[in-house]
């Protein structure tokens, strides 16, 4: 039993939402931001980039502390206000090339987390657990949902359904030319229906935020160890989701850019692949993997097409079906020496988005020696890795939807 409630939420005022939705911070460029920074005093961007203001950078504890207060300054300007009674949130976002996703915003349990109810698929790094945490007990607040998704369910669809024909408390257009729509919903009723349906979800699966979810257990851990009153209703013990049927999502690979061969010739790198793959020289023609376990290489002004030698790779997890583990346990570790996908500055990942032709770019310019091409993984490869406890290599997966920051905010 998954345990999923709603929450007050503090959301910008009707007339101001498009103004203050921004993307993760990081995804901007330096440009990017100064350009939204000095032109636009309402966006989130102001909150979560404090330094702006007194131009200069400023990070740790004290970076922490002027979030803080820029978010409060919001509050107190009447550009946030938080709703009276707890609400879910029907969140629907329309993206340029006409994909539609809708779910529900809502608060998670980190007693489920802990309890891996609510599973996972990746590694996560013990200090920006830490560091996340340490953000979030100094703000008091999180403003970027953590995605995951449910199987999809009869009656949560019909609730959506039915609400959505209604007039949205939010609809919004980005400059990407994605459109974002938000219901509130706090009729009793429906708000029983909801959290009874989840309750009957036997797992949740994190699709995207594994930091954020972490961070959020850790920082439970530490308020309830400091609390005697601690009961388990405090906001402490949940973060902020946005919860979508697997059918919503869409899952896009990473494909993979490599600096040099670790010493290999062109020729002696293409002997050495031939043990494991079935290698065709496909010349100029743009080749995509449409099958799993196939991959593209482009390596010297080439296309290659890669087709596993499953006699000579051993399935023994799922993990072992993956495409991106198959590639690293045989091309990247044995073969280019790069044994931590992390941290090795060898190799650098590019969503799908950009596909082949963006890897092609990279490694005409002379950048990078070779690329490669996945298909990217299902929805039910990932449940099985996560059921079976085990860890995705890095940049597995690039999941949609991307959501944007200072939409809904859920305060500790």
């Amino acid at each position: 039993m998954t345990k999923v409630i709603p929450f007050k939420a503090v959301r910008p005022t009707r007339d101001k939402v498009g103004l203050i939705a921004s993307r993760a911070y990081q995804t901007y460029t330096v440009a990017e931001r100064e350009a939204r920074l000095n032109n636009n005093p309402y966006s989130f961007l102001h909150i979560v980039n404090p330094g702006y203001k007194y131009h200069k950078e400023i990070s740790g504890i004290e970076r922490y502390q002027l979030v803080k207060n820029r978010y409060q300054e919001f509050k107190e300007e009447g550009i946030f206000v938080q709703d009276q009674t707890p609400c879910y949130y029907i969140y629907k976002i329309v993206d340029r090339n006409y994909q539609t996703y809708e779910g529900i915003i809502a608060a998670a349990s980190t007693e489920d987390y802990e309890k891996n109810i609510i599973k996972k698929h990746e590694d996560t790094i013990e200090e920006r657990e830490t560091i996340f945490k340490d953000y979030l007990k100094t703000v008091g607040f999180n403003a970027e949902p953590v995605l995951i998704t449910y199987p999809d369910n009869k009656q949560l669809a019909q609730i959506i359904k039915k609400n959505t024909t209604q007039r949205a408390e939010y609809e919004f257009t980005t400059t990407y030319k994605d459109t974002h729509y938000l219901w509130k919903i706090n009729d009793p009723k429906t708000v029983e229906k909801i959290q009874f349906a989840f309750e009957h979800c036997n797992s949740l699966y994190i699709a995207d935020g594994h930091h954020r979810s972490a961070s959020s257990l850790l920082l439970q851990l530490d308020l309830k160890a400091k609390n005697p009153k601690h009961s388990g209703s405090e906001t402490y013990n949940y973060f902020m989701s946005y919860l979508i049927p697997e059918s919503h999502l869409t899952i896009y690979e990473f494909n993979r850019l490599v600096k040099d061969l670790n010493g290999l010739s062109k020729e002696e790198f293409l002997i050495a692949l031939d043990e494991l793959f079935l290698i065709e020289n496909r010349g100029l023609v743009y080749y995509k993997p449409l099958q799993p376990h196939h991959f593209s290489m482009y390596l010297d002004g080439e296309f290659y097409s890669l087709q596993l030698r499953k006699t000579n790779y051993k399935f023994e997890t799922a993990l072992d079906d993956l495409d991106a583990q198959i590639l690293y346990k045989t091309v990247l570790e044995p073969l280019l020496g790069i044994k931590d996908l992390r941290n090795d500055n060898r190799i650098e990942y590019a969503h799908g988005r950009n596909d082949m032709a963006y890897v092609k770019t990279k490694v005409d310019s002379g950048e990078f020696s070779v690329g490669f091409g996945l298909k990217p993984a299902t929805i039910e490869q990932l449940k099985q890795i996560a059921d079976q406890g085990l860890k995705m290599p890095p940049k597995s997966t690039y999941i949609e939807p991307k959501l944007r920051s200072g939409i809904t905010i859920y305060e500790f």
